[in-house]
């Protein structure tokens, strides 16, 4: 069961302010990516205050138990929503907001998609971002049948060692969204991009699942502060 969905009715019921820092919805975010929040998480972060003996993560939940989901929330009218305890009708056109952003992200056109044809271009998307991370974070870049970006979902949060990282944990955002390639990418925090012993144990035993799985494994990319490897370039040539 994956961190984002551990939360217990506890800590739904009591204050976000009550909750330590490494729990708390902004806090996560900023930490691990919003890929790692739940949706009554990300909800939270929207409504950013609660109710009277409901915090903000209390109202997510409801919320989506209430409607079935996002799907439910999305196509809520106001007049349902409102009848909500604690929507206002800022809070519902907040909710709405990022919903209708999400629709028109998942909607851009091919034109519009970041187009992967080596290191560089990952790097130039990510590098700003992932090499001044503290911690190591294993991210995959999913990508269409012409090497377009899908997504970027974080696979991993820990220290400087990716080995606990499993192949389905890598490949499963893959065949969820039906992308026949990704990228593995992942940060050091020293700033030094050399791979270690098992930065390169991962690539072999990820480029053997992608085979069986019929995903192509295209890179595997290490960011730093001091510049990018691509360990399968090195270890096979090409891209």
């Amino acid at each position: 069961m994956s961190q984002a969905n551990t939360r217990t009715s506890v800590e739904y019921l009591c204050k976000i302010q009550d909750l330590p820092n490494d729990e708390r919805p902004r806090e996560r975010l900023l930490t691990f990516g919003a890929g790692a929040l739940s949706n009554a998480e990300l909800l939270a972060i929207l409504l950013r205050t609660g109710v009277e003996g409901e915090s903000a993560l209390g109202m997510g939940q409801r919320l989506l138990s209430r409607f079935s989901g996002l799907r439910g929330i999305a196509t809520a009218s106001y007049g349902e929503l409102s009848h909500e305890k604690g929507i206002s009708q800022a809070k519902f056109c907040q909710i709405m907001a990022a919903l209708e952003l999400g629709r028109r992200m998942a909607s851009l056109g091919m034109e519009d998609r970041v187009a992967i044809r080596s290191p560089q271009d990952v790097a130039n998307l990510l590098m700003a971002e992932m090499a001044l991370l503290t911690q190591e974070h294993l991210r995959v870049l999913l990508l269409s049948s012409k090497n377009e970006v899908v997504g970027v979902p974080t696979i991993y949060v820990g220290t400087v060692n990716i080995s606990p990282v499993r192949a389905a944990e890598v490949f499963r955002p893959a065949l969820r969204e039906n992308c026949p390639a990704l990228i593995l990418v992942h940060n050091h925090p020293s700033g030094d991009p050399t791979p270690s012993d098992h930065d390169l144990e991962l690539t072999w035993q990820l480029l053997d699942a992608g085979r069986v799985l019929n995903i192509d494994l295209l890179a595997h990319i290490i960011l730093a502060r001091n510049g990018l490897i691509s360990l399968k370039e090195k270890a096979l040539g090409g891209f």
